[in-house]
């Protein structure tokens, strides 16, 4: 039986957790796919195969509060999950989420976020997944961390290199790529942001699922 269960929208986000923790019999690692149909479609059939005791969803957040720093683990945590304490002693901070449909590409977006909804971070998965967990009675925590600042922009619009089904197409990138090549050094700055995000991620992540009971049921 799988007491925890982790979910990522990519492997990028969960690779490092991964790494660090090795083999786990009483946990399991879910990768959804981007946004939140394909969360939807992945956590039903994970429920379909057995019911875990705690959930979290996992990842990166775009920071709509100015306060967040990049790398800034964040979290919100249902009470009777017994994970706040652990995720506090962790280091993450307590914050309102906003679960959009689309990436947060530029900071005025993210501004306007911020005004329109009073959330410090967006996302896209955690709000489907809490839903069907809240439905079958399962407490969770969604755990994110800050891969991109309110004030930053990112190198490019996600959203344009997304497909019908929220997937990554890598024909779109080199595409985009080809036509802005000035963009390269961007994201590849990006990308090391986002892995050094992922590995602070892991580390407190790690800490939690250690600490004692109720946390790890």
């Amino acid at each position: 039986m799988v007491s925890l269960l982790l979910t990522f929208a990519v492997k990028e986000e969960s690779r490092p957790f991964e790494n660090l923790i090795g083999a786990d019999s009483g946990l399991r690692v879910l990768v959804t796919g981007i946004g939140p149909r394909n969360a939807e479609k992945a956590i039903r059939s994970a429920f379909a195969t057995g019911r875990p005791e705690v959930v979290l969803t996992c990842g990166f957040a775009g920071g709509l509060n100015p306060e967040l720093a990049t790398g800034t683990v964040v979290f919100s945590a249902d009470g009777e999950s017994g994970l706040s304490p652990a995720l506090l002693s962790a280091g993450a901070r307590p914050v309102k989420f906003h679960c959009s449909d689309r990436v947060a590409a530029t900071a005025e977006e993210k501004k306007v976020l911020r005004q329109s909804t009073g959330a410090d971070a967006v996302e896209m998965e955690s709000g489907i997944i809490r839903t069907l967990c809240r439905e079958q009675k399962i407490p969770g925590a969604t755990v994110r961390v800050i891969s991109d600042a309110a004030n930053e922009e990112l190198p490019l619009d996600f959203n344009r290199l997304l497909d019908a089904e929220q997937n990554l197409s890598y024909g779109r990138l080199l595409l985009m790529l080809l036509a802005s090549p000035g963009k390269m050094g961007a994201l590849l700055r990006f990308h090391r942001q986002t892995k050094a995000a992922a590995d602070g991620l892991a580390e407190v992540l790690k800490k939690v699922i250690s600490a004692p009971a109720p946390v790890r049921l």
